[in-house]
């Protein structure tokens, strides 16, 4: 795992897709732990899959205590993903992708995406997903990847002279599109028990996985 400045990445800001404020990363785990989700877009049909896949555990995770976020690296397709339910948590965008840099997410380049995206992590994600009736399309930056980070809870925001608090449990990054973390290793990090069964990994075809 590789390590994170937390005072750094903390103070990067996100625009709440429900509020349209501007916070900063750091107050996701002010109050509690957060199990961060960072798609590569919101029309990703793959993505959608696995924010549906985590957010199995939404129940599980507020029964204790546990908060849950989805960040996307721009706006586009937001609506769209907001409508189809995909994701159980608060969503946020990162207009300047300084999270996704920060975290280590990297970016393809146009030659090395479509090789990425038809490795066979991926092509074993989207025939489930089309199953299941989940959808995706091609609009929106192709090239970036995603990944996942888990932070404890941090010092109380009125009480900064309080030490210590934050912890990063899980630094997940994507190497291929079709990476993703599964639901048992999320609930070990943060030593809870979940109650749900993860779904059966969908296929991804040349076709999807840059979608």
């Amino acid at each position: 795992m590789a390590k994170i400045d937390l005072a750094k990445v903390g103070k990067n800001l996100l625009k709440s897709t429900d509020s349209g404020e501007k916070v900063e990363l750091q107050s996701l785990w002010q109050n509690q732990p957060v199990v961060v989700f960072f798609l590569r877009r919101f029309g990703c049909q793959v993505c959608r899959w696995m924010a549906s896949e985590i957010s199995k555990l939404e129940p599980d995770l507020r029964a204790n205590g546990v908060s849950l976020a989805g960040v996307g690296p721009e706006e586009l397709g937001l609506q769209e993903f907001k409508e189809g339910g995909f994701f159980k948590g608060s969503i946020y965008v990162d207009e300047e992708k300084k999270c996704y840099k920060d975290l280590g997410f990297k970016r393809y380049t146009a030659l090395s995406v479509l090789p990425a995206a038809l490795g066979k992590k991926v092509r074993d994600i989207s025939s489930k997903a089309s199953a299941v009736g989940i959808q995706g399309n091609f609009s929106g930056d192709l090239l970036q990847s995603g990944g996942l980070i888990i932070v404890t809870k941090g010092k109380p925001l009125d009480l900064p002279s309080i030490t210590g608090g934050e912890k990063v449990l899980l630094h997940f990054i994507q190497d291929s599109p079709g990476d993703f973390v599964p639901l048992d290793d999320i609930s070990t990090a943060l030593g809870i028990s979940a109650t749900v069964k993860a779904g059966q990994k969908p296929v991804c075809n040349d076709d999807v996985c840059t979608r």
